[in-house]
């Protein structure tokens, strides 16, 4: 996937800063790190609303299609729309897995597991930190 936003590190830094975004943010949209499990904000968060990409404020999911999956990141059985998240094949860390990034501007999000318990069969595992909650 080719970033269709380009903007520098200290960019994209000043615009995460302006949105009051986590202090790790930037390395987890950024360079695709992982916040530990059980430590995001948006984990236990369960309100009507939608979340949105924190670098680029794109909607990609709804509070509907959010589940408790057990595994301490937010989880969602479906985005809000096509091509609002995409996805890339990830090798690291010794394993082959989907990451999931913002459609819009390329920011890593996460992955996409295919043993979601709904119909979709899909669990969009997200890092709160790439994320924006607005409520309904």
């Amino acid at each position: 996937m080719t970033n269709p936003i380009t903007k520098t590190d200290d960019e994209w830094k000043a615009i995460l800063q302006s949105r009051g975004a986590e202090p790790h943010a930037f390395e987890v949209t950024r360079h695709a790190a992982t916040e530990r499990p059980f430590t995001g904000k948006y984990a236990d968060n369960f309100r009507d609303g939608t979340y949105h990409c924190i670098c680029c404020d794109k909607p990609l999911f709804t509070s509907n299609t959010k589940f408790d999956a057990g595994c301490g990141w937010p989880s969602f059985d479906a985005a809000i729309a096509d091509g609002a998240v995409a996805t890339r094949t990830d090798k690291t860390h010794g394993m082959v897995r989907v990451e999931a990034l913002c459609g819009h501007c390329g920011a890593h999000l996460g992955h996409l597991f295919d043993d979601g318990p709904t119909d979709t069969g899909l669990r969009y595992c997200m890092n709160s930190a790439s994320l924006h909650f607005s409520p309904a």
